[in-house]
């Protein structure tokens, strides 16, 4: 006949393996939410890059290809060969 005592843990010591497994969880889940930022902020700068592309492509149209940008005066110049 098999012996049908069951042995267990004390509460503290659950209590400590139910704490470790929680903060656990916690972790993976806090790791999930910065990946989601992150991809979040990886499609704004997607979207910047191809807004960026198409006012270049309008200023290249405006000033020329050849044209320079002083983005911090707005003053327009020729490449220098």
């Amino acid at each position: 006949m098999e012996d049908l005592t069951k042995t267990v843990i004390t509460q503290e010591e659950l209590s400590v393996i139910q704490g470790m497994n929680s903060d656990f969880a916690k972790g993976k889940m806090a790791l999930g939410d910065i990946e989601l930022q992150k991809q979040a902020i990886l499609k704004q700068i997607d979207d910047l890059k191809a807004s960026f592309g198409a006012h270049e492509q309008m200023l290249i149209q405006k000033y020329g290809a050849d044209a320079v940008i002083n983005v911090q005066t707005g003053e327009v110049t020729k490449k220098q060969d």
